[in-house]
Parts: structure tokens; sequence; C-alpha cells
């Protein structure tokens, strides 16, 4: 069974979160699959991880690319594993595949956003019940992470 996080967003933006997660999974030689609620999200994400620092960028690719299986992060709105990540992140309400072939899979959802926080709430429910081990992280004020459940 995979890891399962859900990390609660109330003081970042996808945007400015997602990029340091990406980093530490890289940094553990893990293989990041990104899967996105729609086309125009992950083409958003795809320009912002070449750019969100000025010192810095996250080499990507996205589903539409040749040669997904080489990429160490991928940017998708499927539910496939073509580039075999061990850690899998689910952003915008992104209905997830089958979880248990992977590590880990961190639920990033907008604590301003009430669909997004209903669909946290039924994906929470639903990974519990299928035995995985379920964590949730709120950030603090100072945008930390918290683990509260």
């Amino acid at each position: 069974m995979a890891d399962i996080l859900f990390y609660h967003l109330t003081e970042s933006t996808l945007e400015e979160a997602l990029p340091g997660l990406l980093e530490r999974s890289v940094e553990r030689r893990w293989r990041a699959v990104v899967q996105t609620g729609t086309e125009e999200r992950r083409d958003a994400l795809d320009q912002h991880l070449w750019t969100f620092r000025d010192d810095s960028f996250l080499a990507h690719a996205t589903d539409r690319e040749a040669h997904p299986a080489e990429q160490t992060i991928l940017l998708t709105t499927g539910e496939g594993n073509p580039n075999a990540a061990q850690i899998r992140f689910l952003v915008d309400g992104a209905v997830p595949p089958e979880l248990s072939g992977y590590e880990r899979a961190v639920f990033l959802f907008d604590g301003h956003d009430a669909a997004q926080l209903e669909g946290a709430r039924t994906h929470w429910k639903t990974m519990k019940e299928a035995g995985h081990a379920v964590t949730y992280w709120q950030q603090t004020p100072d945008r930390r992470w918290e683990r509260k459940a």
C-alpha cells in the first residue's frame, strides 16, 4: 500500500508549493508524475516549472511530448504512469488512478476552494478504506507544513 499525504494549502498557491515538493522528490531520486484536472492547468504548470525561480528550474515534460518514459517529472491529465514514477501528485481535483503501485501519493488542495475541500474529504475516506497509510498536513501561517492527522 502507498503512503497517501493530503496537503491542505491555506497560505500558498499550488504554484508556490509544488516546485519545492517536486525538488524534494527528485533529491530522493524518485520519479514523479503530476496529474492535473485539466489540460489548461497542466500547460500552465508546464510553463511555471521552467520559470518559478530566477536561479533555477525543474526539468520536466508533459504527456504530449515524445519519450515520457525518460522523464524524471511528467505532467499529465491521464491516469497512467508512463515514466514509472514512485510518487504521484494529484492537483486541482484530478481523479486518482489505482495508487497501490506508488510509494507515495500526494493530494494538494486549495483550502479556499469548497469543491477541492469536499473532493479531498471524499478521497481521504476512500484511501483510508482501501487500507493506505493516510496523513493530513496543513500549512501554518509561516507556510510550513504541520501534521494534523
